[in-house]
């Protein structure tokens, strides 16, 4: 039996990480007293966001998070459960406050694209120049093989501020809930937290019109859609995070 890469083990990690399967716990108050401007608030949104979350259902706080976005309908969702068998439940939309490039993946340094694709959250930062920010592991497997192999960019997050250049940004307000969320997640031992970004919600009529539009003259395009749209369905008929692996290609593979 051949050996496996080193980019296939990662990717095989990120699969089981993304699942549920935890190897860390981390300390809640590592991400409450990381300052002071995290520690208040996390004292004046905590309660509020625990009676909503009572509200609608569900049990707080969420051991497990799925975050989905959709850029042309500059939407961002946040899926919530408690137990790993569970499937999720959609708990608040925000809107995303801002919007730059085009429909399409992020390709180089400079594009000012927002990523296409899936990822997961890899840095918490509560010292933002954009108030608090979550970071995204672009460029993952699937970009390392398709982006310029020099300048395929970085540094994407969800953050606040509501300013863009190929970030996904909210509003203060809205950053602070996410963060906090997140925040949980990742110390009930959610180590890699899946945010999922795609060109159009695929079940909206006008959106899909869009998309198609767009797309029309670029095939290339048309097939990456193609294939977000196989999670998107997947996740929309199971409400479970759909597991997926990279090929030589760069193609996105599904279970």
């Amino acid at each position: 039996m051949k050996k496996l890469s080193l980019e296939i083990l990662l990717i095989i990690l990120f699969v089981i990480f993304t699942t549920g399967i935890s190897f860390s716990q981390t300390a809640f108050n590592d991400y409450k007293k990381a300052s002071f401007k995290t520690n208040d608030i996390f004292n004046k949104k905590e309660d509020s966001l625990k009676n909503e979350f009572e509200k609608k259902g569900l049990q707080w706080p969420a051991k497990y998070v799925y975050i989905r976005s959709f850029k042309y309908d500059a939407q961002l969702e946040v899926w919530v459960k408690s137990d790993l068998k569970e499937q999720y439940k959609l708990f608040k939309t925000y809107r995303v406050c801002m919007q730059s490039g085009t429909m399409g993946p992020k390709r180089f340094q400079g594009d000012y694209q927002v990523p296409e694709g899936f990822y997961y959250i890899n840095e918490f930062n509560p010292n933002s120049n954009y108030h608090l920010s979550l970071g995204l592991n672009y460029p993952n497997a699937s970009d390392r093989i398709l982006s310029d192999s020099l300048r395929p960019g970085g540094d994407i997050y969800i953050h606040g501020s509501c300013v863009s250049i190929g970030c996904i940004p909210l509003t203060d307000d809205q950053i602070e809930e996410l963060y906090i969320i997140a925040s949980y997640a990742k110390a009930n031992g959610q180590d890699f937290i899946p945010v999922h970004v795609f060109p159009v919600k695929y079940n909206v009529k006008k959106s899909l019109e869009y998309l198609n539009t767009t797309t029309k003259k670029n095939l290339q395009l048309q097939q990456f859609a193609l294939q977000l749209r196989e999670a998107f369905d997947k996740f929309e008929e199971r409400k479970q995070v759909p597991v997926f692996l990279v090929n030589k290609k760069g193609q996105y593979l599904f279970d």
